[in-house]
């Protein structure tokens, strides 16, 4: 019970408007930051409003005041609790450069299980080629693969035509399609706890390690780097890059010392294997022209050494790209909620902590 109304509403009838003040300025530029005193003035602000509002609901004189205060705490209410989205705007170079990179380092464990299985794939398709070497009918899947090295490099580098002239686009687009589904394919199989992943990065490092031998042991070192360095070197991370994915999906799987549910953990990854699988098909493109319009073209056309040198650029702008490219993380995703406006994010915030003492501020 208030007993002088006149009074008290005399008294807080300054802070009202200066609520009202600040509910104006907030409705007329949403996209405005604000810093935290603001906001913690802000919510007190809406708090003495609420208190104000509580103590003249026992009161059945002023009931146009009654409403005028009711509209107020109402839209600083609808304000706290508001969770207006960011309009969305496509940035691909952003995403490119920025998400995708860091993406990959946060689950770096994963790259590096990725890796580790594909290398020792490869040492025993090479271990398994030079104990019997029959077994290259059952280890290499293409057909070329299986004659001598030396007379294979021999037929190439004799040829007196290109034999895809005039395919090379769709060669190129087999090629981006054919290895995007099996990255895809690599990442989904971490659905069986990560078992298929493993077996496709084992079996593709069975294959690399066996041809790798079989070229070198032929003395075909030159032909073989010059031939698979300079679209191997984004084809083959591609390919690791699809097995974290999809090591990241089993973990989220098996939900080791996550201690939340699986749907929560399915949720946290999603956007996470969404990047991942989206800049590996990146590099497949890529990959697919190359491999098309230059590895096709041995000695004496373009020289091994040209090409092998390709090859060690790309690969190391890969890496420093991978290591390197995105490191400082706008600053702005450090004070808001996701999707969110800076200065409604910032009142959210404060509002959930919980904080309800006022500054000292005085009008």
């Amino acid at each position: 019970m208030i007993i002088d109304l006149k009074q008290f509403i005399f008294q807080a009838r300054p802070f009202w408007n200066e609520l009202e003040e600040s509910l104006d300025r907030l409705e007329n530029a949403p996209d405005a930051d604000m810093d935290l005193d603001t906001v913690k003035r802000f919510h007190y602000l809406y708090s003495r409003a609420s208190s104000d509002l509580a103590r003249l609901m026992t009161e059945s004189a002023e009931p146009n005041m009654r409403r005028y205060l009711e509209s107020v705490v109402a839209r600083a209410y609808g304000i706290i609790h508001e969770t207006r989205q960011r309009p969305h705007r496509i940035a691909p170079l952003a995403w490119f450069f920025g998400v995708f990179p860091r993406t990959f380092r946060k689950h770096l464990k994963a790259f590096y299980l990725s890796t580790a299985v594909m290398l020792l794939g490869a040492l025993l398709g090479g271990f398994l080629l030079l104990a019997d070497p029959q077994s290259k009918e059952v280890i290499m899947p293409f057909a070329h693969l299986l004659n001598d090295p030396s007379k294979r490099v021999q037929m190439e580098e004799n040829a007196k035509a290109d034999r895809i002239e005039g395919h090379k686009s769709y060669f190129s687009t087999y090629l981006m399609t054919h290895n995007t589904k099996v990255s895809i394919m690599t990442m989904a199989l971490g659905m069986t706890f990560g078992v298929g992943t493993i077996l496709m990065l084992f079996y593709n490092g069975v294959i690399l390690g066996a041809v790798a031998l079989d070229y070198m042991a032929a003395g075909e070192s030159a032909f073989l780097f010059g031939w698979l360095l300079p679209h191997g070197a984004i084809e083959i991370p591609a390919i690791l890059l699809a097995g974290q994915a999809g090591l990241v999906l089993a973990g989220a799987l098996i939900g080791w010392g996550q201690g939340i549910p699986l749907r929560l953990r399915f949720r946290k990854i999603s956007s996470d294997l969404v990047t991942l699988i989206g800049g590996v098909a990146v590099m497949l493109v890529w990959a697919g022209i190359i491999e098309s319009f230059f590895s096709q073209y041995h000695e004496p056309v373009i020289p091994y050494g040209i090409k092998i040198g390709f090859g060690v650029i790309e690969l190391s702008i890969l890496a420093l790209f991978l290591a390197r490219s995105g490191v400082n993380e706008p600053s702005e995703r450090q004070t808001k909620f996701p999707g969110q406006t800076p200065g409604l994010a910032l009142i959210r915030r404060v509002f959930q902590r919980g904080k309800r003492k006022a500054p000292p501020v005085v009008r």
